[in-house]
């Protein structure tokens, strides 16, 4: 994978749809994931989600970076195919089928995407096939990982845990980009998700929770040719360093071996993206690990990603924001824009 290093708008953090056709039928029959014909929701069992944006198909993604500029774009894995619970056989099929569609994207537009594939750590030796399968056959670059995943005892587990130590050497001998990304929070809390509470606090505090584990084991160190980002600034994890510093300080009989979590915080191989929202936070991120450690990331097609279907908002807003207000020069927001993210992915 090679993208030009003159390029100047990347963004960080991008998902696609399939058009319905090219979903395969199981996947409808069973429930587990499919589009309707008009294109109007994408659904899940008895869940279904609009689609809210024409650019979350292909052709009119493509359209859609033209008008605004940008002129590469990482594609991450659908979260809702993460096959959490899933039977293993199921799980492998509509895995396979996630990784070649995007591996065709990759294929068929090296100029415009870089993808991302996806593996259930729940079963081990086939995460491990399908990573070996993805770069070698594919030349995929970019391992997606959920936050958690559910093990065979009905457990939600961390991905920075010893369960899936494989995977992070495996990605470590491939020297690989991983997005750490959050979803199935719904899953996870036993509380209503009234008000989108499962994506505006729960999937934060879920991503909150996988850098506490990532930093106290020290993985950044442990794993240091794998380039990791964390989905939406990690902020939560950004917000509450100070009282995990306390904890770690006040209860030291509370972590054994643990690293010191501001390792992970200015490690050179951690990065995060710029989608948070605010200036003052993106702000507050910057002074604590770094500019050089910030994608821009616009989450499109949705809307809580930097789409101009909410009022003021368009992609690259907030960068714009804090580099009018001083808080950024314009070589570091270029940077954010471009350099960082070749340096996540290695190219």
């Amino acid at each position: 994978m090679t993208i030009s290093a003159k390029l100047t708008k990347i963004n960080a953090h991008g998902h696609l749809l399939p058009y319905p056709e090219q979903i395969p039928a199981f996947m409808r029959e069973k429930k587990y994931f499919w589009v309707d014909d008009e294109r109007q929701f994408m659904h899940q069992n008895n869940w279904r989600r609009p689609i809210t944006d024409a650019s979350f198909f292909l052709n009119e993604k493509i359209e859609w970076m033209a008008k605004h500029q940008i002129e590469h774009e990482v594609v991450l894995n659908l979260s809702q195919l993460y096959c959490n619970g899933v039977p293993e056989a199921d799980a492998l099929d509509i895995l396979r089928f996630q990784n070649d569609f995007n591996a065709q994207v990759q294929d068929q537009h090296p100029d415009k995407f870089t993808t991302g594939f996806v593996v259930q750590p729940a079963y081990i030796d086939q995460a491990l096939a399908e990573i070996i399968r993805c770069v070698e056959q594919h030349k995929m670059r970019l391992l997606c990982l959920s936050t958690h995943y559910l093990n065979h005892q009905g457990e939600w587990v961390s991905v920075a845990d010893e369960s899936c130590e494989a995977i992070w050497q495996l990605a470590d001998k491939y020297q690989l980009a991983v997005e750490i990304h959050p979803y199935d929070a719904g899953k996870m809390v036993n509380l209503q998700d009234v008000y989108w509470r499962n994506h505006l606090v729960w999937m934060m505090a879920q991503t909150a929770d996988t850098f506490l584990m990532f930093s106290l084991k020290g993985f950044a160190q442990k794993y240091p040719n794998v380039r990791t980002c964390f989905a939406h600034g990690a902020m939560l994890a950004q917000a509450n360093i100070a009282r995990v510093n306390q904890g770690v300080m006040g209860r030291p009989d509370l972590f054994p071996d643990a690293h010191n979590p501001n390792m992970t915080m200015q490690a050179s191989n951690v990065y995060f993206d710029s989608l948070v929202h605010d200036p003052l936070t993106l702000e507050m991120m910057i002074k604590r690990v770094g500019s050089s450690q910030i994608l821009w990331g616009v989450d499109d097609p949705y809307p809580l990603g930097e789409m101009e279907t909410v009022q003021g908002c368009y992609p690259g807003v907030l960068l714009d924001e804090i580099a009018k207000q001083g808080v950024i020069s314009d070589q570091q927001k270029q940077q954010m824009m471009s350099g960082n993210i070749l340096a996540w992915l290695g190219t």
